[in-house]
Order: C-alpha cells, then sequence, then structure tokens
C-alpha cells in the first residue's frame, strides 16, 4: 500500500525538500503541504492523509494544537502525526506526544531516517528509540512542574514489566528476548496494556510510565 503523506512546516523550502525526498521513495506519495497548522488539520481531512509529518512551530495554529485536533477527530482516527522538533531547545515535544503525536524527528535527521520514520509511523508503531526519545522524554515528565497520572494499577506484573521496557524504547522482539517471551507473545503483551491504559500507541505508553512513576530518568 502506498503511504499518503501530508507535509506541515511554515517554510517552504524545508517542505519543498521533505516533498521530493518522500516522492523519491517507493510505496509514498505527498498528497499535501500546509503551512499553517490550520491549514495541516483541514488538508488531513481533506486529503485522506495516512500520515502527516508536523513542524511544532507554525503560525495560526501550532503544531501541538493542530496534531491535538487531528487526534481527537474520530474521521480521522488512522491518521498519525510525526513532529519534528529542534530536540534540546523544544521542550513542547512532550505535549505534542500528549495531544496524540505517535514520535519525534529532530529536523536534521537524514534522509533515510525520515523515511524509515515515515514507514514505522505509518505502519503504526511509535518512534520511540532507546536514546533522544526516551531521554528527552524522561527530561520533561522529571519536572515537578508537571502533573502525575494515576499509577498504572490496572496491570498485571508482567504487564508493568512490558511497559517499563516500552518506555526504555525497546521494540517487541527486544522485549521477548528481555522477559524470555516468544515476540508474539510480547505484543500481545504491549496491546493489552495499550488496552486497559486506554493508549492509541507506544508513545502514550511511554508518557504513562514516566508520569506514573514506574520508571524515572536515569533508572528503571
Amino acid at each position: 500500500m502506498t503511504v499518503r503523506v501530508l507535509l506541515a512546516d511554515d517554510q517552504t523550502l524545508v517542505r519543498e525538500a521533505f516533498a521530493m525526498l518522500v516522492e523519491s521513495a517507493p510505496g509514498m506519495e505527498v498528497v499535501g503541504q500546509a503551512a499553517t497548522g490550520r491549514q495541516a488539520v483541514e488538508l488531513a481531512r481533506s486529503e485522506r492523509a495516512d500520515l502527516v509529518v508536523m513542524d511544532i512551530r507554525m503560525p495560526d495554529l501550532d503544531g501541538i494544537e493542530a496534531t491535538r485536533l487531528i487526534a481527537e477527530d474520530d474521521d480521522l482516527a488512522g491518521v498519525r502525526v510525526l513532529v519534528l522538533t529542534t530536540y534540546d531547545t523544544d521542550e513542547n515535544i512532550v505535549d505534542a506526544l500528549r495531544a496524540g503525536a505517535s514520535g519525534f524527528l529532530v529536523k536534521d535527521t537524514r534522509p533515510a531516517e525520515l523515511l524509515a520514520a515515515i514507514r514505522t509511523v505509518a505502519a503504526g508503531d511509535a518512534l520511540l528509540s532507546p536514546g533522544p526519545t526516551a531521554r528527552l522524554i524522561a527530561r520533561f515528565l522529571s519536572s515537578p512542574a508537571l502533573p502525575v497520572t494515576a499509577g498504572p494499577d490496572c496491570l498485571s506484573e508482567r504487564e508493568r514489566e512490558v511497559l517499563a521496557l516500552v518506555a526504555r524504547g525497546l521494540n517487541n522482539t527486544e522485549i521477548a528476548e528481555a522477559l524470555g517471551l516468544s515476540p508474539l507473545t510480547a505484543k500481545t503483551h504491549v496491546s493489552r496494556t495499550m488496552g486497559k491504559l486506554g493508549a492509541r500507541d507506544r508513545a502514550q505508553l511511554v508518557i504513562v510510565a514516566y508520569e506514573s512513576g514506574l520508571v524515572t530518568p536515569g533508572g528503571g
């Protein structure tokens, strides 16, 4: 299947560069380009995109609010959002994940990494690497000014173990190896954990793990 991609960035050169890259990849097509957050929401609805590559800082409506509107729209339930950030300086990334984004990329990412990220998120997985993503989420969720959700008390002990490993950025195969399970069993545990917590993807599982204190920055 062809992944229908919508590009949202207020910089024309950035959008055009991304568009050329995406169009050059097999199995992908650019179905629209948005210069504002509001335009991104409108095009997501009209063009039926599978995935939106969303810059956070845009005029009219920023990428966080645009992501929230897309995530809350039942008619856009299948649309995934991949957020662009400057990593070290953009503290809004956690808000974007809370709003429903399925992951993020730094703006100076390599072309191959962008294409891989689009495929990963479009397939229904979150872009959660053991390195930058986990560190950034941990950094901002460790702030005492942030609210803490109720702990994942509804989970079994095994599901809590799985949640902690997801928060560290492990994929299903790595979780299976760490716990001595089959990959299918690990995938089942992840799915059940998402269902019990009402999480739409692994990105939101990471948020729950850190906010509940199950996983702590620098710890486990």
